[in-house]
Formats: structure tokens, sequence, C-alpha cells
């Protein structure tokens, strides 16, 4: 029974990691598709999205399955407990990616109202938070889990400069103001990606030490 339950569990954890490397996809084609102005791979990676989606339905009834076939208890029912959850925030990261596609598609091909320097670098640290955060799952490693858990703190400052930006060009030009929010829009979203892993790093948290946040 204990062999069929970690048969099982490493191929869900197999599954985790193949859906934490499509969000870390359509994070890339969300912002890539808006830095390039490019309204076809922001409706592809609208469609990705959906793809998305059916795969977070698959991953909780192989979750729902082992719970009833399995019914483990202690750190293995804390394991599948907080894969659901990743699941949910990895979906969730899928749906707040699909918002950047359709903010591009708003934007067009209008002549942008200042260089794109920071929502890059955002993404750039969200998509080094997502991957350091499955490593930490598979790892069990709380140590590593807490120091990205600690990157938010990067992305919300940035999220802070770009806000402060827009706001004045907007207020100086009012003509700005349509695809200023926009682009602020499409930073809360980056910001949101990046609390939704900073929930996966207490998720690793509270599977090892049956904690669900963090011991400073």
């Amino acid at each position: 029974m204990r062999e069929k339950y970690s048969r099982e569990l490493n191929r869900l954890n197999e599954e985790i990691l193949n859906y934490g490397s499509m969000a870390e996809k359509i994070i890339s084609m969300a912002v890539e598709s808006l830095l390039k102005q490019d309204t076809k791979m922001a409706l592809e990676a609208i469609a990705f999205e959906d793809e998305m989606d059916k795969k977070a339905e698959e991953l909780e009834n192989q979750c729902l399955d082992i719970l009833a076939l399995q019914q483990p208890m202690a750190k293995d029912l804390r394991i599948v407990a907080s894969v659901i959850k990743i699941i949910a925030d990895i979906e969730r990261i899928g749906d707040l990616s699909e918002n950047i596609a359709e903010a591009t598609v708003k934007i067009g091909s209008e002549a942008f109202i200042k260089p794109l320097i920071d929502i890059p670098k955002m993404a750039d640290i969200c998509r080094d938070m997502l991957k350091k955060s499955l490593e930490c799952y598979l790892n069990e490693d709380i140590s590593l889990a807490y120091k990205v858990f600690t990157m938010d703190d990067i992305v919300d400052t940035i999220f802070r400069d770009i806000s402060t930006e827009i706001f004045y060009l907007t207020n100086k030009n009012i003509s700005f103001i349509h695809q200023g929010m926009q682009l602020l829009l499409v930073a809360r979203f980056l910001e949101r990606i990046a609390d939704h892993i900073t929930n996966i790093c207490e998720g690793v948290n509270y599977i090892v030490t049956g904690n669900k946040k963090f011991s400073v």
C-alpha cells in the first residue's frame, strides 16, 4: 500500500513540475507579446491558458483519487493538501498571465508612453521565483523556500516604482491614461503572480514543519 502511494505521489510530483513549466511558459508568452506588441502571440497565450485549466482539473482529480484510495495521514496528508493548493496557485498564475495578454491586445500597436524596462524585470523575477519554489517543493527545502518568499519584496518595490511613474506620466499628459492604466494593470498582475508563488513557498513550509506561516 505504501509503495503504491509513493509511486502515485512521484507521478503527481512530475505532473506538478510540468504544470509549473506551463506557468513559466505562459508568463513568458504574455510579457513577450506585450514587449513586441505581438497580438497573435497574445491570443496564443490566452488559448494556452485554457490548456492550463484542463491540466489543473486533471491534477486535482489525481489528488482526490489519492485521498480517497490511499487515505494518507500526518505528513502525507499535508503533502496532498498542499499540492491541491499549489495547483490552485499555479492555475491563478495562468489566469493572471492571460490578463496580461489581454492588456497587450488592448494596447495594440500604440506607441509606448515609456520604455518597458521594469515590467520584463518583474517577469524575470517571477519566473525565477516560480522555478525555485517548485524545486523547494520537490526537495522539501524550507531554507530556499523562505529565500524565494522574501523575493516578493523586490517585486513589490518595482511595482510601487512603476505605479509612481505611470501616475506621473498620466497626470502630465491626459492622452496617456488608457495605455498607462493597462501598463499599471500588467504590473499589478505580475505583483499578484509573485504573491501566488509565495503561497507555494508557504505550502512547502507547511509540508515540512506543519506550520502554515514561516517563523521569522
